[in-house]
């Protein structure tokens, strides 16, 4: 679809008033919105205002030093293409000029119509790269966001922990993972059906959506079970999070047609202090989270949990109970 040229700003860089007029006059019987500067000042002042999608130079621009102008404009206007018009065309110019990053090189003077094209086809090629970048930005949200909670998947969530990990490390801050599961979610599908399970699976989705802050990392970690991380949030604060989003559940009524439920959380939490002298995994620090939701099960559902050691213990404990009962049980078969 054709853009306007009214909402496409172009910034027009020449010290000589005159020349400067001769490269902004076509463009404005374009449409273009057209910024015209004849001094290095006022233009790095213009860029904290103009977002352009074009800009076009005369390379002795700058007090004769248009090569480091347009050196330091690129880190400023990144993926903004620039031509550059120059009355002295040579080899070693526009060479110069196109190792730097320039779009295009024109020779002035010019026959305004080939200006305009070129023009045209620096903004075509603008905007295809625009949608290049969005259709991957999409894709990419596709292959990491689950279809019906809107959260996070596992295909990326092991690759963000990490990462916030290593960031709870290098600035000695904690970084907590907290695991979730619903409580007797079996019988919603028992009692109603399939549809009004995956109904209130995005319910739920959509209420840790609203409780956490951009910066956390909330994933379904697959059937009725979450995950969130939580950075640089101390104890207390995870605490209240933890009880929070378990409370507001606990109130919710999921209702959907002539089905209607009220649902419980178990929550199961680990946090990591950051300390630089202890080192700690991703999936050591999940299964923490998860022994913590076991425990939270265990002591009759609907509450948090936060991990100690003593769990890993308690749960070991009963495994081995557990077998050795078994094997009793054999023997005596």
């Amino acid at each position: 679809m054709k853009k306007d040229p009214k909402q496409r700003p172009i910034l027009v860089l020449d010290e000589d008033p005159t020349t400067l007029e001769l490269m902004a006059e076509p463009l404005r019987w374009e449409g273009y919105d057209v910024h015209g500067f004849t001094s290095e000042r006022e233009a790095t002042e213009a860029l904290n205002f103009i977002r352009p999608q074009l800009v076009i130079l005369d390379p002795d621009f700058a007090e004769g030093n248009g090569f480091h102008f347009v050196n330091n404009l690129f880190s400023s206007i990144q993926k903004v293409p620039v031509m550059v018009v120059s009355t002295n065309p040579t080899t070693e110019k526009i060479t110069q000029f196109l190792d730097l990053g320039a779009s295009d090189f024109i020779s002035s003077p010019f026959v305004p119509m080939e200006f305009l094209a070129r023009v045209r086809t620096q903004l075509r090629m603008r905007d295809m790269q625009e949608e290049l970048l969005a259709s991957n930005s999409k894709l990419q949200e596709m292959i990491e966001i689950d279809d019906l909670t809107g959260l996070f998947n596992t295909r990326s969530l092991y690759n963000k922990l990490e990462f916030e990990i290593e960031r709870a490390q290098r600035f000695s801050r904690p970084v907590t993972v907290i695991m979730i599961d619903m409580d007797k979610f079996k019988s919603v599908n028992d009692s109603h059906d399939h549809l009004f399970g995956s109904f209130v699976l995005s319910e739920v989705g959509k209420i840790i959506r609203q409780n956490t802050r951009t910066v956390d990392i909330p994933a379904r970690y697959g059937g009725d079970e979450f995950l969130i991380v939580l950075s640089e949030i101390p104890l207390s604060g995870v605490e209240f999070f933890c009880e929070k989003l378990r409370n507001r559940v606990e109130q919710h009524t999921f209702s959907s047609g002539p089905d209607s439920i009220k649902l419980t959380l178990s929550i199961g939490f680990a946090t990591y202090d950051g300390d630089p002298t202890t080192t700690i995994t991703g999936k050591e620090l999940v299964r923490r989270a998860d022994a913590a939701l076991y425990e939270a099960k265990h002591q009759g559902r609907n509450r948090c949990i936060s991990y100690t050691p003593k769990i890993d213990r308690l749960h070991k404990f009963e495994k081995s109970s557990v077998s050795l009962l078994f094997d009793k049980n054999k023997k005596t078969a």
